[in-house]
Order: structure tokens, then C-alpha cells, then sequence
């Protein structure tokens, strides 16, 4: 009985240093795997954006000359908001994807 139960104990053993072994793998390949997903989608997103903002752009203005036309005196306002916001997007789209890339 005590022959089989330190069998049973070393066999414990063994498996429990050799299976932290066996899981260790080579993580670099892992981690520039997720990298190279990662900046794949930075041109799409990047283009994305800009189409974003090309819409913006053009409902902004759109809006800013219906109230031109309408003789509303915010006018300058409107146009500096729908002017500052579409330039924000492009930036953030630039500097975004340079910084990652």
C-alpha cells in the first residue's frame, strides 16, 4: 500500500511541474500576431473617418447656408462649429494613425 501511494505522489509531482512546462510557448509570435491585426485595421478605420467627415463637412454646410440665406445673424458661429469639428476629424484620423503606426 505504501509503494503504490508513493507512486501515486511522484506521479502528482511530475505532473504538476511538467504541465506548466508544456504551456509555455513562444509569446512573441503571439503578441506581433495581435499586432499586425491591430494596425490592419488602422487604414480602413482611417478612411472611415475621413468619409465621416466628409459628411459632416457637407451637412455643415449645407446647414451653415440655409442660414445665410435665411439672414440669421449666428451664422459665423455655426460655420465655425461644423468648420472646427470636420478638421478635428481629420486631425484625429492623422495623428491617430501616425502615432500607432
Amino acid at each position: 500500500m505504501e509503494k503504490q501511494r508513493k507512486k501515486m505522489l511522484i506521479s502528482a509531482l511530475v505532473l504538476i511541474f511538467t504541465i506548466p512546462l508544456a504551456a509555455q510557448g513562444n509569446g512573441s509570435a503571439g503578441i506581433t500576431e495581435a499586432t499586425q491585426m491591430v494596425t490592419s485595421y488602422f487604414d480602413p478605420a482611417t478612411k472611415l473617418i475621413y468619409a465621416i467627415g466628409a459628411v459632416v463637412g457637407l451637412i455643415g454646410g449645407v446647414k451653415v447656408y440655409n442660414k445665410f440665406s435665411s439672414g440669421d445673424p449666428d451664422t459665423s458661429k455655426t460655420a465655425a462649429s461644423w468648420f472646427g469639428a470636420c478638421i478635428f476629424l481629420i486631425v484625429a484620423a492623422t495623428i491617430l494613425r501616425s502615432f500607432f503606426l
